[in-house]
């Protein structure tokens, strides 16, 4: 099976066939000059654009998105494997993100006057410049706008160099922003191979850096950035435990972690990847959701009724299945799955290991596919030392009655988001990012569109 880049080009491989459907040439050191010359001086103007004219084409955007919605759709599925509703309703997500902002964003950036000795000052929002934007494949999308969103109506223009496997997915969502009627260098994509994106951070041009990705990545990207004094935001992922007290709902604890851990395929940051629970209700809480996850229909990501399509990468699941089986040789008990499907496509069986201890490598390392791990909680502290037991800390949910006793779990858990009777999601309404080596920095919200701006001080009549 071909790689999906090389030194020449990057490659888009249909993970539920394994053909080839798309073949994009990386671009040259003038081509990228050339983009980055095109957003240096899209910036100039955008910066300039009246906050309000920056409103309206974003509403013009999601329109944009919405009249293109299926094409785009059906491009996610073929290059990724997501299923096609789950692609639909990525898409639609992407369209309300732009009319939140639009609507609420601009209050965001208002300036904020203070009295202070001797005169008046205030704090103006201005933009950096141009933002590099490094992203994945698994959310083709809404990876993309949910930084590209905020930062744009903040003033800045946005480079993005996208996965090489969803290339076609990047330059639909560049129509998109042309449809739309943005100026030419506000959004820009660029199809470069690491050195290229190493020449990027370097140049004078690219005022600040984003990256989501593997925590690999995040420190190549992070070192990059901080030899050239540029900021950057890292989203890197996690290991979210999804902890199940002896008094939560168990039907509504089941519902909610066979979505939060099978979705796109388990291939989701913040998904439900390390299910503790308290041993009082353990043995009900398997039953339920060894049965659940049966049920869930794994088939071509075209059709609507799949829940589960093919995981994206072929060395990705090679990676995972040997994560299984390692687990599996240290103890785990396999009650569902465990091994890739026959045939062409690039298919795992959804899996559930049992009886997962703090030592086994499915607890320690992140598992990015349709693996589910139980672990056994003595007691509630218990929980909560386990969830605390990783280098990841992106989010994390708990599911309890004693919602006092959640909160006292929200106050200690190392993560960036806490779910309380609810699994794992991004809202532009709420701020999402992680700590430890999950990353740093924050999306969504107004910490979004501040992220990537000047917070200038401006005195007035100082004496």
């Amino acid at each position: 099976m071909p790689s999906v880049s090389s030194l020449t080009h990057a490659l888009s491989i249909n993970p539920a066939t394994g053909e080839q459907i798309g073949h994009y040439p990386f671009e040259s050191d003038s081509a990228l000059d050339a983009a980055l010359s095109r957003a240096a001086a899209g910036f100039s103007l955008w910066r300039r654009t009246a906050l309000e004219q920056r409103s309206q084409a974003l509403i013009a955007l999601a329109q944009a998105l919405r009249d293109n919605a299926t094409k785009m759709a059906e491009m996610i599925s073929r290059e990724m494997g997501k299923p096609i509703a789950q692609a639909r309703g990525e898409i639609e997500k992407c369209a309300q993100l732009c009319m939140w902002y639009a609507e609420n964003g601009p209050a965001m950036l208002s300036a904020e006057p203070t009295q202070v000795e001797g005169g008046k000052a205030r704090i103006e929002y201005r933009p950096l410049g141009s933002i590099l934007a490094v992203m994945p494949w698994n959310f083709p999308i809404w990876q993309v706008l949910r930084g590209a969103v905020p930062t744009l109506l903040a003033g800045n223009t946005f480079v993005l160099k996208h996965a090489p496997n969803v290339m076609g997915s990047a330059y639909l969502l560049l129509d998109a922003f042309k449809r739309a009627g943005f100026p030419e260098g506000v959004f820009e994509v660029i199809n470069v191979t690491p050195d290229g994106v190493s020449r990027a951070i370097a140049d004078p041009r690219i005022a600040a850096v984003t990256l989501t990705g593997s925590v690999r990545a995040g420190m190549a990207i992070g070192a990059q950035a901080g030899a050239a004094l540029k900021k950057c935001v890292l989203e890197l992922g996690g290991s979210d435990p999804f902890i199940v007290l002896n008094d939560a709902d168990l039907d509504e604890a089941v519902k909610a972690a066979v979505i939060g851990r099978y979705q796109n395929t388990g291939q989701v940051c913040a998904a439900a990847k390390r299910l503790i629970v308290e041993q009082g209700v353990i043995e009900v809480f398997t039953t339920k959701f060894v049965e659940a996850t049966r049920r869930l229909v794994v088939g071509d990501p075209l059709a609507v009724d799949t829940y589960i399509g093919p995981m994206a990468r072929f060395d990705l699941r090679d990676e995972l299945d040997q994560q299984v089986q390692d687990t599996l040789a240290q103890g785990a008990t396999l009650l569902l799955g465990g091994k890739k499907t026959e045939g062409p496509g690039n298919f795992y069986e959804p899996t559930v290991l049992a009886n997962v201890t703090d030592q086994m490598t499915s607890f320690q390392q992140e598992l990015f596919g349709p693996v589910a791990s139980i672990i056994t909680a003595r007691d509630a502290a218990h929980a909560l030392a386990l969830a605390n037991d990783s280098e990841f800390g992106l989010t994390a949910t708990v599911y309890t009655a004693d919602l006092e006793l959640a909160d006292k779990f929200a106050d200690e858990l190392e993560t960036g988001g806490v779910f309380i009777n609810g699994y794992s999601a991004s809202d532009p309404r709420v701020s999402f990012g992680g700590v430890k080596k999950s990353g740093f920095g924050r999306e969504l919200s107004h910490f979004g569109v501040r992220e990537f701006c000047n917070a200038q001080t401006v005195w007035l009549d100082r004496r």
